[in-house]
């Protein structure tokens, strides 16, 4: 059984920093593609940043709407990855899942379909 767990998240200021971190168990961790999404009442879980082997390396991506804001990292040692969030702002709050892929697909081009494992969220809220 795979298993995702999600830690970090709270209550924090406009401006402010927060660090979320997902272990997974269950599974061989370093061939998987590890993402982060974001979801808001009444509204579509929302890809937020994801991130996936390329040969020896591991390639990041990120939404518009977070680039240059969030940065998503992994320790293989540790099967964890992390959403480091900084300068948040009050539309970032929201439940942030994390979510685990065995496929192939890159970046954006990933439906929420593609991700086999997810975590039971965690909540962000910002404050103005």
């Amino acid at each position: 059984q795979v298993l995702l767990l999600e830690s970090g998240g709270g209550l924090v200021q406009a401006g402010g920093s927060l660090r979320l971190s997902c272990t997974v168990s269950g599974r061989t961790f370093s061939d998987l593609i590890m993402a982060w999404f974001r979801q808001t009442p009444g509204k579509e879980r929302e890809w937020v940043a994801s991130i996936r082997r390329s040969g020896m390396t591991y390639d990041e991506y990120y939404a518009d709407s977070v680039k240059d804001q969030f940065t998503i990292s992994r320790d293989n040692a540790k099967s964890t990855v992390y959403l480091q969030m900084d300068s948040l702002k009050p539309e970032d709050t929201a439940v942030y899942y994390c979510a685990a892929s065995r496929g192939d697909c890159i970046g954006s081009a990933c439906r929420t379909l593609d991700y086999h494992y997810w975590g039971q969220g965690t909540q962000v809220t910002v404050s103005s």
